[in-house]
């Protein structure tokens, strides 16, 4: 299901500006959530993150409309993944930006996927860096060439996904989400500042910590401290929080570790307050 100009449609196809800038130069952003009952969970953080990274790029968005599309696709499809997408619109040739812009919203909606929600994953390194100097690493902007390069070395590798570090040699995040880890009874996540979307999930996570008995901290480090963490997981929106089971030849009995299962315990029922189920 797709929304498009205000309303549901079945069809992927459309006319679509040529000059869209979104379309030539990756000029936008989305924003991926979960449907369940017919509910956006955590609707209000999704929306908001939305409308802070359009205000950072400058693109005009009338968060009204977002809702309405978000909340419409959500209804139509009942359970599975929602996609909101904003482009700067057309322009002419040229990375400047035009005085005043036409902004393109516009939606999709793919049921199921639930299978997705607190599988474990596999991770490998990259030789692609996260650069934590570009304001687009904590945005998701259209540009996810790197994480589909990434993810195609790490999958080659017999892993599920990638692990990014930055610039300055310290962990990130995974391709599509936030990494924590735990050693003893400390909660560790990289700092927005290495490059790290503000993830949804990761702050209901940090939130949640210290109900769950761990201290939290964000903090830079780099992979070979990350390699002696008792436990390791990823959390999206689709996947909400994978336990990771390896990076590279490093295993983790990450599925099976009391905290990851009180996290797992604690999203459960911030879906059932939110969605009903």
């Amino acid at each position: 299901m797709f929304w498009y100009e205000g309303q549901l449609t079945e069809a992927p196809l459309h006319p679509f500006d040529l000059t869209d800038r979104g379309l030539t130069l990756g000029d936008g952003l989305f924003d991926t959530s979960l449907a369940r009952n017919g509910t956006v969970f955590r609707r209000d953080a999704h929306l908001d993150r939305f409308a802070t990274s359009a205000a950072a790029l400058g693109i005009p968005l009338k968060i009204d409309d977002a809702a309405l599309a978000l909340d419409a696709l959500a209804k139509s499809i009942r359970d599975g993944a929602l996609r909101l997408t904003l482009t700067r619109g057309g322009g002419a040739r040229g990375l400047r930006i035009p005085d005043s812009p036409k902004p393109i919203l516009f939606g999709a909606a793919t049921p199921g996927r639930g299978e997705l929600i607190f599988a474990s994953l596999s991770l490998a390194t990259t030789a692609i860096r996260r650069n934590e100097s570009s304001p687009a690493s904590r945005i998701k902007t259209l540009g996810y060439l790197d994480a589909i390069l990434a993810n195609r070395d790490a999958q080659a590798k017999g892993a599920d996904e990638a692990v990014f570090e930055n610039c300055a040699g310290h962990v990130a995040c995974a391709a599509t989400g936030n990494l924590f880890a735990v050693f003893g009874s400390k909660l560790v996540t990289p700092r927005l500042e290495d490059g790290v979307l503000a993830g949804t999930v990761r702050g209901l996570i940090l939130v949640r910590a210290k109900a769950c008995g761990l201290e939290p901290a964000e903090a830079s480090l780099p992979l070979a401290e990350w390699l002696k963490a008792d436990a390791v997981f990823v959390t999206n929106s689709l996947r909400l929080l994978a336990p990771c089971s390896a990076i590279d030849a490093q295993a983790f009995e990450s599925a099976t570790h009391p905290f990851v299962r009180k996290f797992q315990d604690g999203i459960r029922g911030a879906l059932i307050a939110d969605c009903g189920a």
